[in-house]
């Protein structure tokens, strides 16, 4: 009933939601919905599910490519933009080649354009390394997802310009707190290799103090750090 529910839903939002381009108003409820009904609130995806719903995805998709943040917008939609074409193109990426056992079997998927914007192309690595991280916001990589098991799990809702703020403390105290991406007790420190790969982006290096601002278990001044091996398989519902 619920999925039959928000599949009626969403049948409807195309006609609303994709014709406000000319207003400069992005829309992310089909994603909202989407994200809704196929990813469970552990991170788990349902990909056939979103394979079963290509058609709406591959609107809500083709409608970033027209109908993006300006100068004019506000940071926060801006934020939630670019967050939300990074997990939609991770998502393009593994329902088009569906099944595969990791994001990695694909070729080259970090560099890939992947969509063209205003003239200009875009892969994964454009997104996060020339747009995100340049916002001066770390935060934003507990809510990218690249459909590994050891990601930051995939939100159950697209980000919008008024949840965003918040969603960032949650995801963030969310990901450090969850004994399966990052292991914290008085004897032993085993972290996310997220931490690692982009360490210049939590207080310059200092990761420790960052975490902390964040841990339930704080980590010792005298702690020894260790980096957990990143699973790559696929998060998939089973």
């Amino acid at each position: 009933m619920k999925r039959l529910f928000i599949l009626i839903v969403i049948a409807v939002l195309p006609y609303f939601s994709f014709n406000l381009n000319a207003q400069g108003h992005i829309d992310h409820m089909v994603w909202d919905q989407l994200l809704l009904l196929n990813v469970s609130s552990d991170g788990k995806v349902d990909y056939k599910g979103f394979i079963r719903d290509k058609f709406l995805f591959d609107q809500y998709f083709k409608s970033l490519s027209t109908n993006y943040p300006t100068a004019n917008s506000d940071d926060t939609e801006k934020l939630a933009y670019w967050v939300n074409l990074y997990n939609a193109i991770v998502m393009k990426m593994i329902i088009d080649h569906y099944p595969v056992n990791s994001i990695n079997d694909l070729k080259n998927p970090w560099k890939k354009k992947s969509i063209t914007i205003n003239n200009i192309e875009y892969s994964l690595d454009d997104i996060e390394h020339t747009i995100l991280r340049k916002m001066n916001e770390p935060r934003i990589h507990f809510l990218l997802n690249c459909a590994a098991t050891s990601s930051p799990k995939l939100w159950n809702r697209a980000y919008t310009n008024r949840n965003i703020t918040q969603a960032l403390e949650e995801r963030t105290v969310d990901y450090i707190n969850d004994s399966t991406k990052n292991l914290i007790t008085q004897n032993k420190v085993s972290i996310s290799k997220v931490f690692e790969w982009y360490a210049k982006d939590f207080n310059n290096g200092d990761i420790v103090s960052y975490i902390n601002k964040y841990a339930n278990e704080k980590i010792g001044k005298k702690s020894k750090i260790e980096y957990l091996e990143y699973d790559w398989s696929l998060n998939e519902r089973q």
